[in-house]
């Protein structure tokens, strides 16, 4: 699978554990940075995944920051990135499962390397249910959402 992973400098140290154990499950990885513990702007990073999701370089994103939650706010942005965040396996299985997340968020700061190796599994090991769940999908993509004034 091909997977994009991008953090900020709060999650660096648990991207650089991650990208080694992706690999070596055989997946094809684009390291979107930051490439640095510097201080950087989880925006960037956020909207970089977010990119590779909309242009099909990746099938998937995985977004680190602190909480997982600014850079989670920032893919999403995108209409074409549905990120989720997660915070143990269940959350990521259900991402998939229900909602066709494409990408999962974790806070560094708040998951140990265990836990983000387990949602991580459970994301990219789970398909999505589709039926009930695909027009709720649908929705996600349109713009403005139906019923939600502009």
């Amino acid at each position: 699978m091909r997977i994009a992973i991008a953090s900020d400098h709060a999650a660096y140290a648990l991207k650089q554990a991650l990208i080694p154990w992706l690999a070596g499950q055989g997946h094809d990885v684009s390291d979107l940075g930051t490439h640095g513990p510097e201080s950087v702007d989880y925006p960037d990073f956020g909207a970089a995944l977010a990119a590779a999701i909309a242009d099909g370089s990746a099938e998937r994103g995985i977004a680190l920051c602190g909480s997982g939650i600014g850079i989670s706010i920032a893919a999403n942005r995108n209409p074409a990135c549905r990120c989720a965040l997660v915070s143990e396996p269940l959350s990521a299985e259900l991402a998939r499962r229900h909602n066709d997340a494409n990408a999962i968020a974790i806070g560094a700061r708040l998951t140990g390397e265990d836990m983000a190796r387990a949602c991580i599994t459970a994301f990219l090991t789970t398909a999505f249910e589709g039926g009930r769940h695909q027009h709720r999908v649908d929705k996600l993509g349109a713009a403005p959402l139906e019923g939600i004034p502009a």
